[in-house]
C-alpha cells in the first residue's frame, strides 16, 4: 500500500478508524477487523480514549498484541470520559495519557490528539504538556482534532522554541462535506500539516447502499430516522447515484471512488475509514491503489449536486 507522513511517521494512505469497537462491535468482532486491517496493509490506526466507554483502546490494544510495533497507533484525548475526565489541562493532558497506554497496552502513542479545543484552558499549557510527554518518550507526535484555522494558528504561535508542535489536525471531510476546502486545506499547506479526514464516506452515505424513496436497510448506521436526519437529502443520493455510475464505467466501487478522491486532496496523508467487517476493510483498501487523475477530478466536480441534471 501506499504510504504518506504525518511528520516523523509513515502511514498507509488508508488507515482504519476504531470508532465502532466497543460499541457497535464486541471485542471479537473488534479483533476481526484489526486483522484484517493488518493483513490488507493498513499501518495507521486512529483510536480514542471517548470510544465504545474506553473500550475500543482495549480491543485495540489486544488484538495488535505482538503487532503493535508494526503500525502507528493514535489515539485521542479532551472529549469528556465522564465528569471529571475530560479537557486538556497539563495535569490531565498526562492522567488521560497514562490511561490510554494502559488501556491500549503499550509504553508509547505514535500521534496523540487533543480531540477538540478545551476553550477553558489556554493551548499554550496544553501544547507544554504534550511537549514534556514526547520528550519522556511516551508520544512521538502530537496533532489536533476538530479545530479551525484560528485555532491552528493559535496553536502555532504558542509553540516555545524548539517544543513538539502539531504535526496533523483531524477534520471531517468527504465528497458530501467539503467545507475544510475553504479554510483548513489552505491552511495546513501554509503550515506544513497533515490532514486527516474522518467520515470520508458521510456516515455510510457514499458507499451508495443508501437509495431515493427506499427506507435506509435495516442494521445499517442511518436505519434509525433520528440518525439519518439531514443525511439523507434527494440532492445527495442523486449525487451518489451519478458517482456510483462512474465507478462501475472504471471497474470499481463507489466506495473507492469516495475514498480515492478524498485522498487525492493534498494534504491528506491517510484516509481514516471505519469498518464493522473484514469485507468492509478490504473494501476500504481496495481504493488504496487507485490514484485519479485530473481527468477524473475534473468529471465528479460535474457531477456534484447543483452541476448535474
Amino acid at each position: 500500500m501506499r504510504t504518506r507522513t504525518i511528520g516523523s511517521l509513515e502511514v498507509s494512505v488508508v488507515g482504519l478508524g476504531c470508532n465502532n469497537f466497543g460499541s457497535r462491535l464486541d471485542e471479537e468482532r473488534s479483533a476481526e477487523v484489526v486483522h484484517a486491517a493488518v493483513d490488507a496493509g493498513i499501518t495507521f490506526f486512529d483510536t480514542a480514549d471517548i470510544y465504545g466507554a474506553t473500550h475500543s483502546e482495549e480491543f485495540v490494544g489486544r488484538a495488535l498484541g505482538a503487532r503493535r510495533a508494526d503500525v502507528v497507533l493514535a489515539t485521542k484525548f479532551g472529549m469528556a470520559v465522564d465528569a471529571e475526565r475530560k479537557g486538556a489541562k497539563p495535569a490531565y493532558v498526562h492522567r488521560a495519557l497514562e490511561d490510554s497506554l494502559r488501556r491500549l497496552g503499550t509504553d508509547y502513542v505514535d500521534l496523540y490528539q487533543l480531540h477538540a479545543p478545551d476553550a477553558e484552558t489556554p493551548i499554550a499549557d496544553t501544547l507544554a504538556a504534550l511537549d514534556e510527554c514526547v520528550r519522556a518518550g511516551t508520544v512521538r507526535e502530537i496533532g489536533c482534532s476538530n479545530f479551525t484555522v484560528e485555532q491552528l494558528r493559535e496553536a502555532a504561535a504558542a509553540v516555545a522554541d524548539g517544543a513538539a508542535r502539531f504535526v496533523s489536525v483531524q477534520n471531517q471531510y468527504s465528497l458530501l462535506h467539503r467545507a475544510p476546502e475553504e479554510d483548513v486545506l489552505p491552511e495546513c499547506r501554509r503550515q506544513g500539516l497533515a490532514f486527516l479526514p474522518y467520515f470520508p464516506l458521510a456516515s455510510g452515505v457514499l458507499t451508495g447502499k443508501y437509495r431515493r424513496g427506499q427506507a435506509p436497510p435495516a442494521g445499517t448506521r442511518l436505519s434509525a430516522a433520528k440518525q439519518n436526519e439531514g443525511m439523507l437529502a434527494d440532492a445527495d443520493l442523486a449525487f451518489v447515484e451519478r458517482l456510483t455510475a462512474m465507478a462501475e464505467r472504471h471497474g470499481r466501487s463507489t466506495v473507492e471512488l469516495a475514498i480515492a478522491w478524498v485522498a487525492a486532496q493534498p494534504p491528506v496523508a491517510s484516509v481514516i475509514a471505519g469498518a464493522t467487517s473484514p469485507d468492509q476493510v478490504r473494501a476500504n483498501v481496495a481504493a488504496a491503489d487507485w490514484e485519479l487523475g485530473d481527468g477524473d477530478l475534473a468529471e465528479i466536480e460535474a457531477l456534484a449536486p447543483g452541476t448535474a441534471p
